[in-house]
């Protein structure tokens, strides 16, 4: 193993907090401040910002617009009625997304996925939820699957309320839009890795459609790398009226909802807490979506959701897959989850399409689309990192497996003090499966990336200890 720069160098370097070593092996100035990018940021390349500007507020809007139409979109209202209910949302998107695979050149497959819930808490009779789904076939790396969803059922004050007008404009029709915009636009190309496009059912009853989706998905062994689901993502504007136009949330958990007992021991044992797949995919999301081409600031919070609450990323975490949720900046909850009404004082209730931002929408689809994309053209989050602990000793050894993809370069370590939230210095160490940093396993947090021939990288991999 070739060793990485001396150890004096290193903690030189992280002590002055004044150099990192970036992709280049070249030195330059740290992040400084949360708002920086941090050391292992990618900038978009040519075909990344030729998506994003293809991306239309106006569609987003269109879609919101037609999903309102249908009235309510409970999963309890009727399934078979032509202008109403979730029967005819269904109905629509399937249409919609039979005309984005149109222009794949049979490279997606649209389907309804559906199945009889039987009865539970919130769903009083056997009901068929359907999840209407496209998926985008990889044309080189087809196995490895990425998933962004948004739920089109919807609902008034009283969740059983399944006859209300229950417009559902920010939630969810927004994250619907996103997911349709997104399924258009890159119909038209060839990621190297699987790409599904979700419109769930059942998140008001129980997350009953992405739970399905999810355990369908891990049923058939598929290697689901990444999932992002995009709810109440239609407004920038607060319950007090103050704007942020330009960030978006992404709530991301640490401790895995998937975690063994002997997992967590492990763990424990070496901290880990704020290393999962899913905070690496939050730090992979900031790398390559935070910045000029999305015209955004993704703020990633420490948290599996909102306070308490939930969403259809849950069911993807419960099997082990990374999976985060994006939702607006500042919910106003006069506009989600109410009776449409006037109240006494003339404020209006209600989640209706005059209280979204079909510009700031289309920016939350670029963020989407910036991680979706750079994931499924990039190589795949490393497999199998280890730190050698068989030996006492002041540097570390790390290994790792060998990707499948052709077009693989290489590798870089990534390291950063242990109450860093990002990672602050990359070092390449080519194409290999092991190296040795001469610096103290006990003393920062160590991951794996990799690189392919046009640059791209990979999530990094937070390696397990191996004795």
């Amino acid at each position: 193993m070739r060793p990485s720069p001396t150890r004096r160098t290193v903690l030189t370097a992280t002590a002055a907090g004044a150099a990192a070593l970036t992709a280049t092996g070249t030195a330059e100035a740290a992040p400084t401040s949360a708002d920086r990018p941090p050391a292992t940021a990618q900038r978009p390349t040519r075909e990344l910002r030729a998506l994003l500007r293809e991306i239309d507020a106006v569609r987003i809007e269109a879609t919101v617009r037609r999903l309102v139409s249908f009235g309510t979109r409970h999963t309890l209202s009727v399934q078979d009625d032509p202008d109403r209910g979730i029967g005819a949302a269904r109905d629509w998107l399937l249409a919609e997304l039979t005309s984005c695979a149109a222009a794949s050149g049979g490279r997606m497959a649209v389907e309804l996925q559906s199945y009889v819930q039987e009865p539970a808490p919130r769903i009083p009779t056997p009901t068929k939820i359907t999840n209407v789904v496209a998926t985008l076939r990889g044309s080189v790396t087809p196995e490895r699957v990425y998933v962004v969803s948004g739920h089109y059922d919807s609902r008034v004050t009283d969740v059983m309320d399944a006859t209300s007008d229950a417009p559902g404009a920010d939630d969810d029709a927004s994250g619907v839009a996103v997911v349709l915009e997104l399924a258009r636009v890159m119909a038209k190309r060839r990621p190297a890795s699987t790409i599904v496009f979700a419109a769930v059912a059942g998140e008001e009853q129980g997350l009953f459609g992405s739970a399905y989706l999810a355990q369908q998905l891990k049923a058939a062994g598929t290697d689901v790398q990444g999932m992002f689901t995009n709810d109440i993502v239609g407004s920038a504007t607060a319950d007090d009226g103050t704007r942020d136009p330009y960030t978006i949330r992404l709530f991301t958990e640490g401790v895995p909802s998937s975690e063994t007992p002997e997992q967590a021991a492990l763990r424990r044992s070496v901290g880990g807490e704020n290393d999962s797949a899913t905070r690496q995919l939050a730090r992979f999301v900031r790398d390559v979506a935070d910045n000029d081409a999305t015209g955004m600031r993704v703020r990633v919070i420490y948290r599996r959701d909102r306070y308490l609450r939930g969403g259809d990323h849950i069911p993807f975490l419960e099997r082990g897959y990374p999976a985060a949720r994006f939702t607006e900046p500042a919910e106003d909850f006069a506009h989600q989850h109410q009776n449409v009404r006037v109240d006494d004082t003339g404020k209006q209730y209600g989640d209706l399409p005059e209280f979204c931002d079909f510009l700031f929408t289309a920016r939350v689809a670029k963020v989407n689309a910036a991680a979706l994309w750079t994931l499924a053209q990039a190589p795949g989050t490393p497999k199998n990192p280890r730190v050698i602990t068989s030996n006492l000793t002041n540097s570390t050894s790390l290994t790792w497996a060998r990707g499948p993809e052709p077009d693989l370069a290489g590798y870089e370590v990534v390291w950063r003090e242990t109450t860093s939230p990002e990672w602050t210095h990359v070092l390449p160490v080519g194409d290999a499966t092991t190296h040795e940093v001469d610096l103290s396993k006990d003393n920062v947090f160590f991951g794996v990336r990799a690189v392919n021939r046009s640059g791209l990288r990979s999530p990094v991999a937070f390696p397990s200890p191996q004795s």
